[in-house]
């Protein structure tokens, strides 16, 4: 049985983990983590 700390704790760390993903989109950093998964797939697969 889950106690209310962890459940809070659950759900503090997705409130934080969405906050930080909008901060980073707005920071304009959505497009550099794009372009290096794109390159990191492309060596997985080796066409790079």
């Amino acid at each position: 049985m889950r106690n209310k700390f962890s459940g809070r704790l659950s759900w503090g760390i997705l409130a934080a983990a969405v906050c930080m993903c909008l901060y980073g989109a707005a920071a304009g950093q959505a497009e550099d983590v794009f372009i290096k998964a794109i390159r990191i797939c492309m060596e997985c697969i080796g066409l790079g």
